[in-house]
């Protein structure tokens, strides 16, 4: 049986606060980036193991909330709420 994989258990080492102009944004470490990318390839190799399944899905639940939580910020900025 597998394990499922929290996003939040990712945040601790799979985060960086990063500066742009005017915003501060959510990206990725990394490292992170780099895994998201091995498990994607591997996708695209249909070489995943159910581990790495939940992995993947797991990084991506985390990447589109980054995604929204950035896109609000820069909104908020330009002065769209």
């Amino acid at each position: 049986m597998s394990a499922l994989v929290k996003p939040s258990s990712l945040i601790p080492k799979g985060l960086r606060v990063q500066q742009i102009n005017n915003l501060t944004l959510f990206k990725f470490t990394d490292e992170l980036g780099d895994r998201m990318q091995t498990l994607l390839d591997k996708k695209k190799a249909d070489d995943l193991t159910p581990e790495e399944v939940l992995e993947l899905e797991a990084i991506g639940e985390l990447d589109q909330i980054f995604s929204y939580i950035n896109a609000v910020i820069a909104a908020r900025v330009n002065g769209h709420s």
